[in-house]
């Protein structure tokens, strides 16, 4: 069942690239690898309960996560910034 699941948001992550590849915008860019990176820490829970050690790689998880929400507001602000009014 954990591998069902682990398939379906691994589509689903397919799906978010096409739209960070295609997005209109810089913006839909960056929210399409955030969802990306959000179903990546998702992947991550479901091998560490897929390997029955979820402890080591919730860890991983979180990290991954902190990254990805700090990496995120920075590239926007700095989209911000260069915005001309």
């Amino acid at each position: 069942m954990l591998v069902s699941a682990l398939f379906v948001i691994l589509l689903a992550t397919g799906i978010s690239l096409y739209r960070a590849v295609m997005g209109p915008t810089a913006h839909d860019r960056v929210l399409a690898i955030n969802v990306v990176n959000t179903k990546t820490v998702v992947i991550i829970v479901l091998i560490g309960f897929i390997n029955r050690r979820p402890e080591v790689f919730m860890d991983i998880a979180i990290i991954y996560a902190v990254i990805n929400f700090v990496s995120t507001l920075a590239f926007l602000r700095y989209l911000e910034s260069r915005r001309v009014d």
